[in-house]
């Protein structure tokens, strides 16, 4: 029975799970944390909205394992996977998925019908890629990228927030370059076996997967860039400069959130190196959470961008 519960949950994918608290992010940059009665019950309705977004998201994990059996099993990796290796039977599997997908979706109708619209239209996206996208060149990337674009705008309409436009550019930008990231680690992990494992890999090459990072690469960090060139412009938080800051003229104009902008790049940087290394970098979670340097980046992010809004400004 112990042994179950552990293929189950590992069949959930609990390591992915990391990819919900993107839902954070509107509450985060256009929250106010002195606001303490606003922003704890925002707190709370995102809280259980990524809830919801895990269950759901977990129910399409085991919808993907029933369906991909026959290419895990010839994956490296991935044929240890529970389905894959008969240790979940596909009956259960199939009950669990309708059961997680029931309650996931009834739960989100409940909190909200926008995110309840939001919600679904992620668990009928991946089921359409799990059967027919997926094997379509450029739309699979596509998809990947909207699954991260979809979970932070769910957590906008949650609490009714606004996003910048540069904002939702960089969360576009930065999913299309962690999806065509992923591509192109399966590739340098399976080289040639790679179509086998994913027919739509044999309609990429290196040369164009390489293209394509650099390119939504460059945009990720621009459009961040331009964000924070115009937040307090577009409605940030309002800019109160304080002692340490009035010891200069020049640090008391709105540009703190610019700081974060080399960290940004570092951790690009950093991202495309482990792709090219191949061993550890098919899933952006498995990166984020394996590797010490960018897991450090990823924290000095967040610290700056927490300090800049809720400290300085």
């Amino acid at each position: 029975m112990v042994s179950l519960f552990f293929n189950i949950l590992k069949t959930a994918r609990p390591r992915q799970w990391v990819k919900n608290l993107t839902l954070f992010a509107a509450l985060i940059l256009t929250g106010y944390i002195y606001s303490s009665q606003l922003w704890w019950r925002d707190f709370w309705i995102v809280a259980e909205a990524v809830v919801i977004f895990t269950l759901v998201a977990s129910a399409v994990y085991f919808w993907n394992d029933i369906i991909d059996i026959k290419a895990d099993q010839a994956h490296p990796f991935k044929k240890k996977r529970p389905i894959a290796s008969g240790k979940i039977y596909l009956p259960l599997a199939v009950v669990l998925f309708g059961l997680g997908s029931v309650v996931g979706l009834g739960w989100a109708w409940k909190l909200s019908g926008l995110f309840f619209g939001v919600v679904f239209g992620y668990w009928g996206l991946q089921i359409l890629y799990s059967v027919w996208l997926k094997n379509i060149e450029v739309v699979d990337v596509f998809v990947i990228a909207m699954g991260f674009f979809l979970r932070v705008l769910a957590g906008s309409i949650v609490i009714n927030a606004h996003l910048s436009i540069w904002f939702l550019l960089c969360v576009i930008s930065t999913s299309l370059f962690l999806a065509v990231g992923k591509r192109r680690a399966e590739m340098a992990i399976l080289t040639e076996q790679a179509a086998l494992h994913r027919k739509v890999m044999s309609k990429y090459s290196a040369s164009i997967l390489d293209s394509y990072l650099t390119m939504f690469a460059t945009a990720a960090f621009l459009s961040w860039s331009l964000f924070t060139f115009n937040f307090y412009e577009q409605g940030g938080l309002q800019f109160t400069p304080t002692s340490l800051v009035l010891t200069s003229r020049t640090l008391t104009i709105n540009k703190w959130l610019m700081a974060t902008i080399p960290v940004v790049i570092f951790g690009i940087m950093r991202y495309i190196r482990i792709i090219y290394d191949g061993s550890r970098a098919e899933t952006p979670e498995r990166v984020i959470l394996s590797d010490v340097t960018l897991l450090s980046t990823v924290a000095v992010w967040g610290v700056l961008v927490m300090i800049t809004l809720y400290g300085i400004g």
